[in-house]
């Protein structure tokens, strides 16, 4: 399957529960959801979108609720999980398609994950980007997360769950943050040795003061910066941090799916030094049992945490490969 050469992006916005949710397609095939996680937009995928659509599949990455372009409803409630896979299943249906195969990344693999379980009418396969899958259940998040970090360190869930602070942190100097946010995870900036860890906050301080200093990582270009800034400057961040806000709401809406596997088909891309991938070590060594239709996991030796962004190439073939043997 190809796409013709040329083939441009096009924006759209479509009606969802949310309000509005706008995309950015490319290609014509079947079609490929991709869900961004935080803090990104739908430009995460500017590598994915083309490479996908010239292996003959219609690309499509979204806004997620709270993000971009895409409406920005007020509540936390407004960003529980439930909500964010009946936006995922509203582009489908908004898209003229029955189902999709659903990749996300970060936050974005999370709702990927949710979608294929709670829709696998919907989402037949389901691509799993540095998050590996943990089926629903276990003890309250805040909970946990409140546990980390001991009494002289604050865990950022923790930090990023507080309504307010972090944007107090955040918003005088958006560009600043976020360039210091993806460099502190990225694997030729992240911090090394006895510098400090970026998840996590001193007590009374700020996140940022955990960030590496210096140039921007190698995949992020001052032009790639500005994309992402200007989104933030406009938007705030109070929409995109909702996401962490509403995690108990996700425990309580998710019970009756405590310990249920994932049983389409799955891929799982993930960097041996991302921390969201080595902290869930256990989760990747569960999948026999959380998602027996695993096609494949892969740790992709010296890469961070921004793995599509990373390390492009890789990725679109890791999945043009997977994707083709779905479609056969």
């Amino acid at each position: 399957m190809r796409s013709e050469p040329g083939t441009a992006l096009r924006h759209r916005t479509v009606e969802a529960p949310a309000g509005r949710l706008h995309l950015v397609e490319q290609g014509t095939g079947p079609l490929v959801l991709l869900v961004h996680g935080f803090p990104e937009s739908w430009y995460s995928w500017r590598r994915q979108l083309p490479a996908l659509a010239a292996a003959g599949y219609r690309a499509v990455a979204i806004d997620v609720r709270g993000y971009g372009r895409s409406s920005r409803p007020t509540g936390t409630d407004a960003y529980r999980m439930v909500h964010l896979v009946d936006d995922n299943v509203a582009v489908v249906r908004a898209l003229g398609e029955e189902n999709a195969v659903v990749v996300g990344h970060d936050w974005g693999s999370n709702i990927a994950a949710v979608s294929a379980l709670l829709a696998p009418e919907t989402f037949r396969a389901v691509g799993l980007l540095s998050v590996p899958y943990a089926p629903p259940g276990g003890p309250r998040p805040s909970e946990v997360f409140g546990r980390i970090g001991g009494p002289d360190q604050e865990f950022y869930v923790s930090y990023f769950q507080e309504p307010g602070r972090a944007e107090t942190e955040i918003e005088p100097d958006v560009r600043g943050w976020l360039a210091g946010f993806y460099a502190a995870l990225s694997a030729d900036t992240m911090p090394t040795g006895a510098a400090p860890d970026p998840h996590f906050v001193t007590p009374g301080g700020r996140l940022r003061d955990r960030f590496p200093a210096g140039p921007l990582p190698a995949w992020l270009t001052e032009d790639d910066l500005d994309v992402y800034a200007a989104e933030f400057e406009r938007t705030g961040l109070t929409g995109a941090l909702n996401r962490y806000r509403a995690m108990d709401r996700d425990w309580q809406d998710l019970a009756p799916h405590r310990g249920a596997p994932i049983t389409r088909p799955a891929l799982f891309v993930g960097g041996t030094l991302d921390a969201s991938t080595t902290w869930m070590a256990d989760a990747v060594d569960a999948y026999p049992t959380t998602l027996p239709a695993l096609s494949a996991s892969h740790l992709l030796d010296g890469c961070g945490h921004w793995v599509q962004q990373e390390r492009p190439d890789e990725v679109n073939s890791l999945l043009t490969d997977w994707l083709a043997t779905l479609h056969g």
